[in-house]
């Protein structure tokens, strides 16, 4: 038996996993010699598909130069072309990039920021607004701006209150008027949004003009606007940042998980310049107390420059349309199986929800699907009754009728 402890995994009832032992574009293969089809992207991570050559060969060639470099009053190459890329890359006003390791902690850097910009500024908000249902990481901080339940029950005395309004539905309306009502008393610091979808919530999507709408808001009432697109960055959701598809500049912007196109940890905190000024000051206090062993690891930079490349030189806006088009094919073929309902789609995400009373995240039907689907050869990790897709974008359609044929042939 192994020591390992895995993530999300209760060792009481699941079976031992399957070893993989090779990676390549859209497929895992086991240690049996079985094909996996990797269709959730190794956890929304792998962007261009699994060991993508140039990005492996950025990693070889700076693992013969840089290793690990602290980055607390040294810098080097791979970082400062990075930020400025990024800086190209995302929305307008975004002009400063703090480096960290994973999703989880790129939001707790955010949400520090904006902390921290009200003290340097000398304001009295402390209050952060959230959106029900979101997944924001498991941090602290970052649990505590999430949904409450089953993921962190354990851990309340832990969290800090925050605000909520509710998700949208059909316009959106309510969850505007409620935000309004909120931000008109003058204590909200921040507002944090995962951006048109909500990842672990359920794939639970909403429309642009909503994410327009709590901008508006945020803007004419001065409250920060965090976007997480730790997810939905990359081209998830269709085009490169979901805030894109509402013309949303946000005053803080979080990456992960795609920004080194899925092959190494590394992670990153993009904020605009008056952020930054309130932390830039001669008086020390000022500074941000904020830092990670392996900030700016060169390796993981490289990696995530190679990605700009690929991004910068490919025609990625074609993939995305294609995948999206093939996922709404499939997804509609599916909308007519009297056993699944509310069938969504936002770019290359689709999501469909199995009808079962047993709901929720530790819904019986999860463990059972995923077994379903991995003796059919595809990798899918349904959100309770939720089963999405979200592959690699090198998947090809014959990949897809494998993927949405073993969920139609789900039984249970």
């Amino acid at each position: 038996m192994s020591a390992v402890w895995h993530p999300f995994t209760q060792h009481a009832t699941e079976p031992a996993p399957p070893r993989i032992v090779k990676a390549e574009g859209a497929y895992l293969t086991t240690d049996d010699g079985r094909q996996l089809i990797d269709a959730i992207s190794s956890w929304w991570v792998t962007t261009h598909g699994h060991r993508q050559p140039q990005i492996m060969q950025a990693i070889r060639e700076t693992s013969d130069q840089l290793d690990q470099i602290i980055f607390a009053g040294l810098t080097h190459d791979p970082a400062d072309r990075l930020a400025d890329a990024l800086v190209e890359m995302a929305p307008e006003g975004l002009t400063r990039v703090f480096y960290s390791d994973s999703g989880s902690t790129a939001v707790e850097v955010g949400l520090k920021m904006a902390l921290g910009y009200w003290r340097h500024t000398g304001g009295t908000r402390q209050r952060i607004a959230v959106m029900e249902h979101s997944y924001h990481g498991d941090t602290i901080g970052t649990m505590s701006v999430g949904e409450r339940g089953v993921f962190n029950a354990a851990y309340e005395p832990l969290m800090f209150r925050v605000d909520r309004i509710p998700f949208p539905q059909g316009d959106g309306r309510a969850t505007l008027d409620a935000f309004e009502a909120l931000a008109a008393g003058g204590e909200i610091a921040a507002l944090i949004v995962e951006p048109l979808v909500l990842g672990a919530g359920g794939m639970m999507m909403y429309p642009a003009a909503v994410l327009r709408g709590l901008a508006d808001i945020c803007h004419r009432h001065d409250v920060l606007l965090v976007a997480d697109e730790v997810m939905t960055g990359w081209g998830r959701t269709g085009q490169m940042w979901a805030c894109d598809h509402a013309g949303v500049s946000p005053d803080i912007l979080c990456t992960s998980k795609g920004l080194t196109g899925g092959a190494i940890p590394l992670a990153a905190t993009l904020a605009s310049d008056r952020v930054f000024q309130a932390h830039y000051s001669t008086d020390r206090s000022k500074t941000f107390f904020h830092s990670s062993s392996y900030t700016a690891n060169p390796i993981a930079c490289a990696a995530a420059l190679a990605n700009v490349a690929l991004w910068r030189s490919e025609p990625m806006q074609d993939r995305l349309d294609r995948l999206g088009k093939m996922q709404q094919e499939r997804l509609d073929r599916l909308s007519a199986n009297p056993r699944f309902e509310n069938p969504r789609r936002q770019g290359t995400i689709a999501a469909i929800d199995l009808k079962v009373r047993d709901g929720g995240y530790l819904a019986e039907a999860g463990p059972k699907m995923r077994a379903h689907f991995l003796d059919r050869g595809v990798l899918l990790r349904p959100l309770g009754n939720t089963v999405y897709v979200l592959p690699p974008y090198c998947v090809t359609a014959d990949d897809l009728d494998q993927v949405w044929g073993a969920i139609a042939d789900w039984q249970g």
